[in-house]
């Protein structure tokens, strides 16, 4: 990273955090760096994150949190909360444990005690379960992931916003079509996640950049548009490979991947954006399967970076802030109970981030294999 900008401290304690979940350990002079800081720097963001109770130090650098470190507990444990609020997640099997997480670790800090409910992606289900933490005593707030297509979804988010307790969606956007008043969110800015994920392959040198999406995914709309507008501010075309709905990870999709493969090939697309992890990974494993290389005849970007990097090779992704979801809801959620009324409602999105693996490489598809496929 030396010569760029340097790193703000969130970005960068985010990065240590993600070089935890990747490694299971790391040192001080290895984040310095990477991280084009001092090791002072690295010291302090480590101390810092210790205190939160989000890893634990060791000499020379750090591991992940160990239950045995009871120096890492914050310093307000012990004593009794002064909030309560539920939360309302769609899994805990992927992407959302680490949002869980963080949103766990920041109540800590701020003496907030969270309830926790596994839900769905089916607005019945969402309603059920925050019906079911309203009768909780004592409950003074809610974060909650609801769906946010389709009318069953606006009249469950117009539900939300009629609570008589405050609640902010996490990641998740308000639609307009909503027309709420209260709602908070925090959330991911997908659409600089696809666009740092476009001018990465424009980089490398490829031109026409496709993107599959997940059916039913809530990140697509979002990841669609950052795509589509990074493609034209960039001059680059459109007419490339586009899906949407696709279910490469699930049995007897052999077939849809090949339509996939066929439609790459037949519009000359060399590098895709796939969303989300598993989907790429299925995607990546087929091609090769078929005889493509990748990445030589076929760049991968998956998006998510929940488990892209167990691809082989391993898979370049986009990482949303997923910990830091979890915590400024918190923080958004308390500052809602404890400021003055008269607040406006506050709608606000993170950076992703781009972690770059042996997926994506410079453009070296074979011009005349193109020509043939493209007739």
């Amino acid at each position: 990273m030396s010569g760029t900008e340097p790193v703000y401290a969130v970005q960068r304690r985010e990065r240590i955090l993600a070089e935890l979940r990747e490694h299971g350990a790391v040192s001080v002079t290895t984040l310095a760096r990477r991280l084009d800081v001092s090791t002072l720097t690295v010291r302090r963001d480590i101390n810092a994150l210790a205190e939160q109770g989000l890893l634990t130090r060791v000499h020379g650098g750090a591991t992940l949190r160990s239950t045995l470190d009871v120096g890492a507990r914050p310093s307000t444990a012990g004593l009794p909360p002064r909030h309560t609020i539920g939360m309302v997640v769609p899994s805990l099997e992927y992407y959302w444990p680490a949002i869980v997480n963080g949103a766990r670790s920041q109540a800590a800090r701020l003496r907030a005690s969270v309830l926790l409910r596994a839900s769905t992606y089916d607005p019945r289900d969402n309603r059920r379960h925050v019906e079911a933490l309203l009768k909780t005593p004592g409950l003074q707030g809610l974060i909650v992931a609801p769906a946010t297509e389709g009318e069953a979804a606006l009249d469950t988010l117009r539900w939300l916003d009629s609570l008589p307790v405050p609640v902010v969606l996490a990641e998740r956007r308000v639609p307009p079509a909503a027309a709420t008043a209260r709602l908070d969110s925090v959330g991911t800015d997908h659409a600089v996640g696809a666009a740092l994920a476009v001018q990465h392959l424009h980089e490398l040198g490829h031109t026409r950049i496709g993107l599959f999406t997940q059916a039913g995914n809530p990140t697509g709309p979002a990841l669609r548009l950052g795509w589509r507008s990074a493609l034209e501010s960039l001059g680059l075309p459109v007419d490339v490979a586009v899906l949407d709905g696709i279910r490469f990870d699930e049995p007897g999709q052999d077939a849809a991947k090949d339509e996939a493969l066929d439609l790459l090939r037949s519009t000359g697309t060399t590098a895709v954006i796939v969303l989300p992890d598993p989907q790429a990974i299925a995607l990546q494993q087929h091609a090769i399967d078929r005889g493509l290389r990748v990445p030589h005849d076929l760049a991968l970007v998956a998006y998510d970076d929940d488990v892209a990097r167990f691809g082989d090779p391993a898979v370049t992704a986009v990482r949303p802030p997923k910990e830091y979801v979890g915590r400024e809801a918190v923080s958004t959620l308390i500052a809602r109970l404890e400021d003055a009324p008269g607040r406006p409602p506050h709608r606000v999105l993170l950076g992703p981030e781009l972690h770059v693996r042996p997926s994506s490489a410079p453009a070296s598809i074979d011009r005349a294999l193109l020509e043939e496929a493209n007739g």
